[in-house]
Formats: structure tokens, sequence, C-alpha cells
């Protein structure tokens, strides 16, 4: 039992050791390269650099209306920042009329805020470069199903105003068998082929693959059609050289702050102190796992929400470590005060971090921009804080009393 117990042991110092040895450095291990932490986590704007804007919509419309309208306006702002080719912009409708865009790493930001504030515009383009109607010709587009040849097929339904119904029927009736390409901000969208000449006002937009993407394609018609004033309320721009000092900067404060907690865990609880600064590397390295597979963006705010949630994973070992001295105290044996400063300490640590995490989640839902960072990282430390401080500590702590390296219990901080 003693020799299985240190055998788990050193097995699980040695796994800990590689991986976080990995995660600073990286490891090539022939075929497979183990890339650094650094190079895998996705940094938010504030440490990558970018350009941030929050528009505000000039319209007395309210309730679904607003809602209908901001929801175009961000799929518009979409379509353009495609065009940036910014990767993972966070685009998101704010509070009932506003719109915050996030570009993290993109170049050219003067032009990146010039993109995103100006009016829509939508045309129906013939093949020779000919306008047939304009967004402001389209009344309503739709998203729907319809039955050809008994299968579903999503469509989109285009209805027309009066002006437009005659422009559109005299062009269709020219270009039967010829596309007229949907072209928004000078890009088009779809290029449907007119089958019929159509005469009543309504089109009829086939040829997407799913209901999303005409889904797609209706909210970007109405927004063509639909346009609204967006007015620029609050814009900033981040170099990356001051986002990549703040980074360093965050990174460094954050190192000394762990190294002072592990020394702080030893000198003060010796053995299981040693232990928890293992399950406190586990802990970090599980946050970090999680977020580079889930894609959250690594925020200074986020950086913050992470050094927290290390304090929580600290507290919960120092409560069990606490009961744990309590019971050698009474004159239990270490293993024994082992299994009852668990079980005393399990509510305690439980009703901490739950609370902790419940308030991690109104940040979230709530709360905007470097607010939801915050909120997602110190979510993700909680629970990891609650696996590691509940199970893994705890299995270690018991390999070591199995291990008997002693039976003085002032090695246990008592």
């Amino acid at each position: 039992m003693k020799t299985r117990s240190t055998v788990i042991f050193l097995l699980i110092v040695v796994v800990v050791g590689f991986i976080s040895y990995a995660a600073i450095n990286g490891v090539n291990l022939g075929k497979y390269e183990i890339t650094t932490v650094k190079e895998e986590m996705d940094l938010g704007l504030d440490l990558a650099g970018g350009v941030y804007v929050v528009l505000e919509a000039q319209t007395d419309a309210t309730g679904p209306e607003l809602r209908r309208m901001m929801e175009q306006t961000k799929a518009i702002i979409n379509q353009r920042v495609d065009g940036l080719g910014v990767s993972e912009p966070n685009i998101v409708i704010e509070g009932e009329d506003r719109i915050r865009v996030e570009l993290a790493g993109v170049e050219d930001t003067q032009k990146a805020i010039d993109m995103i504030g100006k009016t829509a515009q939508l045309q129906f383009v013939e093949p020779d470069g000919s306008v047939v109607i304009t967004g402001e010709h389209v009344r309503e587009a739709t998203a729907t199903f319809e039955s050809v040849n008994g299968i579903r097929q999503p469509v989109v339904i285009l209805e027309l105003n009066d002006n437009g119904t005659d422009d559109f029927a005299e062009a269709t009736g020219r270009l039967l068998g010829q596309p007229i390409a949907i072209v928004l901000d000078g890009n088009a969208i779809s290029s449907p082929v007119v089958s019929s000449k159509i005469t009543n006002g309504q089109a009829r937009i086939t040829g997407q693959k799913d209901i999303e993407e005409a889904s797609r394609l209706a909210n970007l018609i109405r927004a063509g059609a639909l346009p609204v004033e967006m007015k620029e309320l609050e814009s900033s721009v981040i170099g990356p050289t001051l986002g990549l000092e703040s980074l360093d900067k965050s990174v460094f404060a954050a190192m000394i702050g762990i190294i002072l907690i592990f020394l702080f865990m030893i000198v003060f609880y010796r053995i299981p102190g040693l232990i928890a600064d293992i399950a406190l590397t586990i802990f970090i390295l599980i946050i970090l796992g999680v977020m580079i597979g889930i894609g959250v963006k690594l925020t200074l705010p986020g950086i913050a929400g992470l050094i927290l949630s290390i304090g929580m994973a600290v507290d919960a070992n120092v409560v069990i470590f606490e009961r744990i001295k309590e019971e050698i105290r009474s004159g239990k044996t270490i293993r024994a005060s082992v299994d009852a400063g668990f079980k005393r300490a399990l509510s305690t640590v439980l009703d901490a971090n739950i609370t902790t995490l419940i308030a991690g989640i109104v940040l979230y839902n709530f709360g905007t921009g470097p607010i939801k960072g915050f909120g997602v990282t110190l979510m993700i430390g909680i629970i990891a804080s609650m696996i590691t401080a509940v199970f893994i500590t705890r299995l270690m702590l018991k390999l070591v009393v199995t291990m008997n390296i002693t039976k003085n219990t002032k090695f246990y901080g008592a």
C-alpha cells in the first residue's frame, strides 16, 4: 500500500511538472508538438491592441421594432467586419439601442471605425452593373420554408413597394435566366437567377443551404431597407505595443503573487502546504486549458478574475488545513484528522465558492465588454477551485499519509 501510494504520488508530480514545463516552454515530440500557452491563448482587445466602438441608434422606435432594427444593424456590421479580415470580432447589442464592436488586432483602426459607422447601401444589380432597385424599395424580407416536390427548403421572401414592384417587373422580364446580384456596401451577398417575370412585388430567393443562412440573408436585406442612423458614443484605439506591455506587467505581477502564495502555504502548513501548491499548479493548468479549449479571450479583467479565483482556491485549502490542525490537536491520528478535517470543511468551502459562482454568473449575464471577461474567468476559476480543493488536494494528502513519511504533527502545521 505504501509503495503504491508513493508511485501514484510521484507519477502525479512528474505529470504536473511535465505539463507545466510544456505550457511555459513548449515541447517537440517528433510528429507531435505542444505549443506554449502564450501561443495558444487568444488575447482580448486590451492586450492584443485594436479598436472598440460603442454606437447608439438614433430612432424613436421601441419594443420589438427596435430590437429588429438592432439585429439588422448588427448583421450589417458583422458583414463589414468580415471584409476587414478580423478574426473573432466581438459584436454585441448592449441594452436596447447600443452596439459594442471590439476588433482585436485590427491594423487600420480609422478605416475600421469609418466602415462600422456608415449607412448601409443595398442594391439589386444587373449583370452589366445597372442598378434595378435599392434598399428603399424593399418593404420586407423574411426567411421561411416552402415545399418543393415534397421537400421542405429554406427560402427568402421579398416584398417590394409600389415603385420597386414596377422596376423589378420590367427588369425580371428582360433578364430571364440571368442573375440579379444583391449587393450590400459594394459586396455581393447573393446572386439569384431570374426564373420568371415577377409582377406582384413578391420575389423568392432560393438556394440557401439551411434556415440560418436564409435568415442571415433576410436580415441583411432588411437592414439595407431599414437603415437606422448610429451615433458614435465612445471609441478607443489601443496600440499592440501598449497591449503587450500591459500583458507582460500583468503576468509578472501574477507570478509574484503566486510565488508568495506558494511560499506562504509551505511555511505555515509544511507538507499540506506543499501539496496545496501542487494542487494550485493543477488548478492553474485547468483554467488555462479550459480557456484555450473553449476560446475565451484573455483580457486584463480576465487576468484579475483568474488571480481572484486563485485566492479562492488558496482560501479553500486554508479552511481545510485549519480543520485538520484542530483535529490533530484534539488527539486524533493524522489519517483520522485528514478525513475529519475534509468532512468538516466541505460545507464551508462549498458555500463560499457557490456564492462567488453566483456573482460570476450575474456579471456574465448582465455585464458588458470587459465585465463579461472577468465573469467568465471567475466562473471557470471557481469550478476548478472546488475540483482541486475537494478532490485533488484530498487525494494527494491521503497518499502522503499512507506513505507514512513522518508522524510528527509539526510537519502538518500543528
